[in-house]
């Protein structure tokens, strides 16, 4: 048994689907697999659950039945992740943006280094962006840098979906009040892992832009990144996260936030 589990939610990615667990189920390190599918009418399900044999108790899908957004679809992974006592949970994204290389390295720095969270950065160490036009990376860096300056997060990429999480930050953030799941929902759950004062570290990653299957982007979601943020901000001011924590005794002592990435 595994101890991390690899949360990818998918709709129409059959263009990336089998290269993605081809190259996850080959890395050094043991990792499983769920593909959370949105109903894809390409026929993604289907290659998934192709290759279930080949990876037989290493690969899983759970089907929806519409495209019901990126924050449910990994609330959902999450809870099915718990519920099987994976101490690793990851978030990727289908595409090929975030190489499957750099799970390792994001696994290394909560298993052995001790954080809680790691996050695959592209703003740690400068912009390490390829193949966006320069408009797309403007907007990207400095939403993160808005989304800084309201939260007060000291992180530098506030908006990435690349993400490792010890399970004890699942247990503790209450799954079914997170309130955005567009593209919010990235930084909301940022946000309360660092009101809860875990541990969170970024590792540098080299993003690189999907060059098969279409993009998920669209105005609505970063109308609702923009708008999230200041409503994530606002809930802030009304609850004691140091409270609510004290009131989980299961779970360790909270600790500050990892002061390397400031």
């Amino acid at each position: 048994m595994s101890d991390s589990i690899v949360i990818i939610p998918t709709y129409k990615e059959k263009e990336n689907i089998a290269q993605m667990i081809d190259a996850v189920m080959k890395l050094s390190k043991d990792f499983h697999l769920l593909i959370i599918d949105d109903n894809s009418p390409d026929g993604t399900a289907d290659i998934v659950k192709s290759k279930m044999d080949e990876y037989k108790g290493r690969l899983f899908i759970e089907e929806r039945a519409g495209k019901l957004g990126l924050g449910t679809a990994y609330i959902h992974g999450f809870r099915w992740a718990l519920k099987r006592d994976y101490e690793y949970i990851f978030e990727m994204d289908a595409d090929f943006s975030h190489n499957p290389v750099d799970l390792v390295r994001l696994y290394k720095a909560c298993a052995e280094v001790g954080n809680d969270m790691s996050i695959g950065s592209r703003y740690v160490t400068g912009v390490n962006v390829v193949n966006w036009p320069m408009s797309r990376v403007m907007l990207s860096y400095f939403a993160s840098h808005y989304v800084r300056l309201i939260t007060g997060m000291p992180i530098n990429d506030t908006t990435a979906g690349f993400k490792c999480y010890h399970r004890s930050v699942l247990e503790t953030i209450e799954l079914d009040k997170v309130r955005f799941m567009g593209y919010a929902f990235q930084i909301e759950m940022k946000f309360l892992t660092w009101k809860y004062g875990f541990n969170i570290t970024e590792v540098p990653i080299i993003f690189t832009d999907r060059t098969r299957g279409e993009s998920k982007m669209s105005g609505g979601i970063i109308k609702e990144a923009v708008l999230g943020v200041m409503q994530i901000k606002l809930n802030s001011l009304f609850r004691n996260f140091r409270k609510e924590m004290d009131l989980q005794p299961r779970l360790v002592e909270s600790n500050s936030l990892n002061g390397t990435d400031s």
